[in-house]
């Protein structure tokens, strides 16, 4: 049994496991501008703004969206392809949402239980629920999670991104391809930051994804 901590913050200011500093992307939500964070985010920018013509934001690739018409509120190199990292993540979980039962019971491969990286630390021939496994992928940033929920979709990894990129064109996403389902260094496995925040806003309006990333902390259990 394994309690898991969620240690990873969800703001108004969306995207999360923003694991480096590389892109935040933000979207801004109208209902949510009573939080808090949100308003000191809020007020830091337009403070800035007031002092110069650029708000004081070190990371290389950044931008704000209206969520409602993802409108472009603020960005600096938003468009350049650039590596993602963990917060591919958040296009494997929505893929694993609307393709499977959350009930599903997923038996856990060698392959699966010895990928590199942050883990939620499943074994090899455990049997864990999917909606467990997206839990440890989104709370945990859990690599196995994800090379786990991959097979149980489509049967390897190679197959798992064929559908991430299908989902992408979808989303009118033209400037992303994805290799793995976890973002650990790939050739080729590139986004930009515009496009991280419509995958990201397309996630929020699922409800259980929703749910699952303003979770705090919850139990996972061995099926077997």
């Amino acid at each position: 049994m394994l309690t898991l901590k969620k240690y990873i913050l969800l703001s108004l200011l969306i995207t999360f496991l923003l694991i480096s500093s590389i892109f935040p992307a933000f979207a801004y939500d109208e209902e949510m501008s009573d939080d808090a964070e949100t308003i000191s985010i809020i007020e830091s920018l337009q403070a800035s703004s007031t002092v110069s013509n650029e708000p004081d934001v070190h990371s290389t690739h950044i931008v704000a969206i209206d969520r409602n018409t993802n409108r472009i509120l603020y960005e600096k190199s938003a468009f350049d392809k650039t590596p993602m990292a963990s917060t591919t993540k958040i296009l494997t979980s929505i893929i694993a949402i609307e393709n499977c039962k959350l009930d599903d019971i997923v038996h856990i491969s060698s392959n699966a239980a010895h990928t590199s990286g942050s883990t939620l630390g499943i074994k090899t021939n455990d049997n864990i629920r999917m909606e467990d496994l997206l839990y440890g992928l989104m709370l945990r940033s859990g690599n196995d999670c994800a090379v786990a929920i991959a097979e149980h979709i489509s049967g390897n990894l190679e197959n798992f991104s064929s559908l991430m990129n299908k989902k992408a064109k979808e989303l009118g996403l033209n400037n992303s391809n994805f290799i793995t389902p976890h973002g650990l260094d790939a050739d080729k496995h590139y986004t930009t930051a515009y496009e991280l925040a419509l995958i990201t806003n397309y996630a929020l309006k699922n409800e259980t994804f929703k749910k699952i990333v303003s979770t705090k902390e919850t139990i996972i259990c061995n099926r077997n």
